[in-house]
Formats: C-alpha cells, structure tokens, sequence
C-alpha cells in the first residue's frame, strides 16, 4: 500500500528512556520524508520528556502508567484521561501506526488495532501486524534495529544522530564543563563513590574545569525510586579541595536533560542519562556493567566505552577512566 505525501503517522514507544531516544533518528528520517505529514508520538509520561522542544513532532501523547501516577491521581481517573486520550487519536484515522519497540508486543498491537490505522507496522510475527520487521538477530545496535522501519518508506542510508532538545538555550559556560552523573539502577552499573571522587580530582588536576555531579535525589532504601543522596555527599566530600563538584540532584527528566545541556561531557554508566548526553551531542565515557555494549553504546557522538570481562563496573579502574577522558575528542580542550 503507497503512501499519499501527507500522511498521518503515529510512533509507538512506551518504555524506557534510553530506548526513546534511540526511536529520535528514525522520527527525524520520517519528518524528511514527509515535511508535510502529521507525525505524533505516544509514549508514558515517565519517557515523555525525553521528546520535549522536538520539532520534528507534531503532537505527543502522554498517558500515565499506574505505577508512575502522583499524589493525587486516582487510578480512575488515570484510565479515563487515557480513554479520551485514545478517542482523539481513533478520530484522525490515521494512516499508520509503528510500534517502534524492537520486540514483540502483543498488548501495543491491539492497542494500535483500537485506533483503526491503515496500516500497523511492528517487530516480530504477532498476529495483528500489517507490516511484520523479523526480530533482529544481527548484532545491531538498537537505534539500527529500530530504524529498519524507515526502509517502508523508502528512506535510505544509515541513521541520523538521535535528537534530545533542553528547554531553554543554554551558552557555552566560560569553563570547560564535565557533567559526572552517578546513578545507575543496575548493581552491576554503579561505580563507588570514591572512585568517581578520585576520578574528578584526577581530571581537574590536568587544568582548569568544572564539574557538575548529577544524581538520582532521594535515600538509598527508597523501594520506589531509591536515590543517591548519600553516595553524592560522599563523592562531594572525598573531592574536597582537589577539585570543583557543583551538586545538582535532578528529580525530574527535565532537570536533568536541562543540566546535561550544560555540560561539555558526560562521565557515567549505561543508562538514560547516556543516551540523553547523546542526544545532546556530548562525548561520553560510559561505564559499561552487565549490559549489552554493541546494542546500547552511545549513538552517533566521540566516546570511549569501558567495560570488563566480569561485567561489573567495580572492577573498572580510576586510571582507566581518566585516560578514556583525556583521549576524547572535546570540542574544548582542557585549558
């Protein structure tokens, strides 16, 4: 089935932050495609940040997952602003729907069979699907995997960097700036404190720079969103006069894609804020745990990734860090 030049065409990518960004290169390729289609994206309101200031989107569409609705927030009342939410949608008949995650999902197609599209193209051979992609088994890296879409529509060549926007325009600080974030929800992932200390005073011994310290706000044994208070003030105290760490806990997405466009690099594990910094365009060194580094490595920016035949980060070394640091290409050098 051809396309007219104005089609309207809805993504589907409703899990979590990384993976949103990965789907960015293939909105970008889509709105080349078609400058005068309607492109929409729905996604959770956990992820939806992540697409704030996009220009390449017309609309986004929001919901809540039980588990992430806030004080005051019925589960009644979540799921009948969901309903209308799908009305809306249901009445543009649209001409596409692309569930963008890149493995089966039998829930999103008969999600996306509610709406009414033309066509439903997705991953895997789940009955429901007008346009089935097999599920990769080449060793692609997700935003690769995800982009095999854009051969549907007849857009050629390999993806465009991914795409994240901060709200406002930040100018370049008159320091070079090192952005170190030190959460990570994987135990695997998550390097000690004071090795990130050492590894900031290590750095700014080389010349003059700045850092900002991002983390999770919250204690430790929160079993909803633990946070790194604790560890933060323990990096912050270990750095002492050996360097400048400016704390900036990020509770929302917002803040925290808000900070990293302030920043020149990024030092951090496999996680959101990664793919948020490459979204950004930042060099990265990430610290790689038990996580899959060909799928998941930065998209499309310098950087150098560090990971260990244990697939612990703890067995990482300060040394290690900071000559992967030194060898990135930065569009500063440190002064």
């Amino acid at each position: 089935m051809s396309l007219h030049s104005a089609p309207k065409i809805l993504v589907i990518r409703r899990d979590n932050i990384g993976d949103l960004v990965c789907t960015t290169p293939l909105i970008s390729a889509l709105r080349q495609r078609f400058p005068d289609g309607w492109l929409g994206a729905l996604v959770n309101s956990y992820n939806a940040p992540v697409l704030d200031g996009n220009p390449d989107l017309d609309s986004v569409f929001a919901y809540t997952k039980a588990k992430h609705r806030g004080h005051g927030e019925s589960l009644p009342g979540i799921l009948w602003q969901r309903l209308l939410m799908m009305h809306r949608l249901r009445q543009m008949q649209l001409d596409d729907v692309i569930i963008a995650t890149t493995s089966a999902q039998p829930r999103a197609i008969k999600l996306a069979q509610w709406l009414k599209p033309r066509r439903i193209i997705g991953f895997g051979d789940a009955k429901g699907l007008n346009v089935a992609l097999s599920l990769d088994n080449a060793g692609r890296h997700e935003v690769e995997d995800v982009f095999r879409v854009a051969a549907i529509y007849g857009i050629d060549g390999p993806p465009p960097p991914c795409r994240v926007f901060a709200p406002v325009a930040v100018p370049p600080a008159p320091t070079l700036t090192i952005g170190v974030h030190i959460s990570a929800r994987k135990s695997s992932q998550r390097w000690p404190a004071e090795r990130f200390a050492e590894t900031i005073k290590a750095i700014a011994a080389q010349g003059q720079v700045r850092f900002v310290l991002l983390w999770s706000p919250g204690t430790e044994d929160n079993p909803l969103h633990p946070g790194d208070d604790a560890k933060a003030k323990d990096v912050v105290d270990k750095v002492g006069a050996g360097g400048t760490a400016i704390p900036v806990p990020t509770q929302t997405l917002p803040e925290l894609i808000a900070a990293l466009a302030e920043c020149d690099a990024l030092i951090c594990s496999d996680g959101g804020a990664m793919h948020l910094g490459a979204g950004l365009g930042l060099p990265i060194v990430c610290l790689f745990g038990n996580s899959g580094a060909k799928r998941w490595r930065p998209w499309s920016v310098p950087y150098r990734l560090l990971q260990k035949a244990s697939l612990n980060v703890a067995d990482i070394g300060v040394d290690e860090v900071v000559d992967a640091f030194m060898s990135l290409n930065l569009s500063r050098p440190i002064p």
